[in-house]
């Protein structure tokens, strides 16, 4: 991945989540099946994953197949699934020479076992990177993750390690997926629909929403950079004035 002399915005979020919305209507629009869409999607993904290191982002989420995408044809399911495996073994090595530790996040029960046995390894050959942690959020949904959270702090309070009134937003919040990192500063949507479709529903309460009508095949380098600058230019509140954040600021 080529570094670029651009120079990073002043603030930088850590954590950048993205839903890459659109490869369907790519390919629709070229008279390309489908599955072209989300075969050049690929090259997006490499094209975030390099502005996010040059920008010195920590964390990046990517939304690559929901709960929910199941629902659709099962042809398309079938080429996507083949095109995932064949991702996690051609991009393993590339994304550990630059530094990338990949994770998976979500439900991988029903993926079939060469997919998850793929995902494992992926998982082991970049682990231990520091210059960037790319969670691919697979057979997602934000009401699963809440739900198995609970579940989780359930047990716990069946086995007599907690009680109820132990349950905090934080602890909570820590049984998430994503429970050990950073929140999402600023979540991407391309594909020009306004939604956040079920993604990290939790975690993106208080994370800044950017909308672009590019399909996520177009979005690439220096559409990546003007996303991060448009979050430079926000004033993030959190429930204050624009006043007390000014004064903080100054302090």
């Amino acid at each position: 991945m080529d570094k670029y002399k651009t120079a990073a915005p002043a603030v930088v979020p850590r954590h950048v989540a993205i839903i890459m919305d659109g490869n369907n209507r790519w390919a629709k629009k070229r008279l390309l099946p489908g599955i072209a869409g989300h075969k050049a999607g690929v090259d997006a993904v490499r094209a975030v994953i390099e502005v996010c290191l040059e920008a010195g982002v920590e964390v990046l989420t990517l939304f690559a197949f929901s709960s929910e995408n199941w629902q659709r044809p099962a042809a398309e399911v079938s080429a996507l699934m083949e095109l995932f495996l064949a991702a996690l073994r051609r991009e393993a090595k590339r994304l550990g020479e630059n530094g990338v530790c990949l994770r998976i996040i979500g439900d991988r029960s029903r993926f079939s076992s060469e997919l998850q046995a793929a995902m494992r390894e992926a998982e082991l050959q970049t682990a231990g990177q520091t210059g960037l942690l790319l969670q691919v959020a697979a057979n997602y949904g934000g009401q699963w993750d809440i739900a198995q959270a609970a579940q989780r702090l359930a047990r716990e309070v069946q086995a007599g390690h907690l009680q109820p009134d132990d349950i905090t937003p934080q602890l909570l919040q820590s049984c998430l997926s994503t429970g050990d990192q950073p929140l999402p500063d600023l979540c991407i949507r391309t594909g020009g629909d306004h939604r956040i479709s079920n993604f990290l529903l939790w975690q993106l309460a208080y994370a800044e929403l950017y909308f672009t009508d590019q399909y996520w095949p177009d979005f690439k380098q220096d559409a990546m950079r003007q996303a991060l600058a448009d979050f430079a230019s926000r004033q993030r509140r959190f429930g204050k004035t624009s006043e007390q954040v000014e004064a903080e600021a100054r302090t």
